[in-house]
């Protein structure tokens, strides 16, 4: 019995050291959010999770002086996505994650903007949770926040909005089934992303549903970085306006709203009193 007992023993412990060895050896993923673009909007909590980092993972749109603060040392990664091109599959993304995570590394896979906003997060959470590796989220600003800033305007405000909605442009599926009627009522706002390859279905969608042709729209190329480009249009010229400016970065589209010097203007003009959209 004392002989048994012995190699039970001797086995249990064998097992929890392989577990310890497991714990101590298995590294852990940091979801970080970029912000849009200038490094001054990246968050202390970034920050650290950068410097901190052995391998970075980073989406094509992040920008370059926001990768200049990852580590010397750091193996860095580019794992981007163009919209309508070339990208890299998701399935691939995420056995680099945990990959790397599984031998032993830290992991910052750096995103764009904040994580939880268009960021296809819940399928690399999962295959982490597939693999056994610990992972956080480090939330970051979204390009929506920094373009209303960019612009002076707020993306709700009393008697206008009570909400706004967060579109993607690249989800064709997904526009099809959106609530177009609502959307067009006067004075509500959205912020779409990666919309400017839909611009025409958005304009004739929102107008078959009533939207007034004069709906102030703004086009932000590169929110927050030096290069920062503000379109400002109308819903009725809103296609065209794409089809005729060469944007060469990412562009956020507002819907509702328009740059705050722009309705200053129209407030100057004789005639023209109305409420800042």
């Amino acid at each position: 019995m004392s002989r048994s007992n012995g190699y039970f023993g001797r086995t249990l412990r064998r097992v929890f050291a392989a577990a310890a060895q497991q714990r101590t050896t298995t590294g852990e993923v940091e979801f970080v959010g970029a912000g849009p673009g200038g490094a001054e909007l990246l968050t202390l909590g970034a920050l650290r999770a950068l410097e901190a980092a052995d391998v970075v993972i980073h989406d094509r749109l992040v920008s370059a002086e926001v990768l200049a603060l990852c580590p010397a040392q750091a193996e860095r990664i580019s794992a981007g996505k163009t919209g309508f091109g070339p990208s890299v599959a998701q399935g691939d993304i995420n056995e680099m994650i945990t990959d790397r995570a599984l031998r032993g590394a830290r992991v910052v896979r750096l995103k764009s903007g904040d994580p939880t906003v268009f960021g296809r997060l819940d399928e690399e959470m999962d295959a982490c949770d597939a693999a056994g590796v610990a992972w956080r989220i480090v939330p970051g600003i979204t390009a929506a926040s920094a373009g209303a800033a960019a612009i002076g305007q707020s993306l709700t405000r009393r008697t206008r909005n009570s909400s706004v909605r967060m579109i993607t442009g690249h989800d064709m599926a997904g526009f099809a089934e959106h609530d177009w009627r609502a959307l067009a009522r006067a004075g509500e706002v959205a912020a779409i992303y990666m919309g400017t390859r839909s611009a025409r279905f958005v304009q004739g969608r929102l107008m078959m549903h009533g939207a007034a042709p004069d709906t102030a729209v703004t086009l932000i190329e590169n929110a927050s970085r030096p290069d920062q480009r503000i379109v400002a249009t109308r819903l009725a010229d809103l296609a065209d306006t794409v089809e005729g400016t060469v944007f060469a970065g990412p562009v956020l589209t507002f819907y509702g709203l328009c740059p705050r010097d722009a309705v200053a203007a129209r407030m100057d003009t004789p005639g023209k009193k109305e409420a800042a959209s």
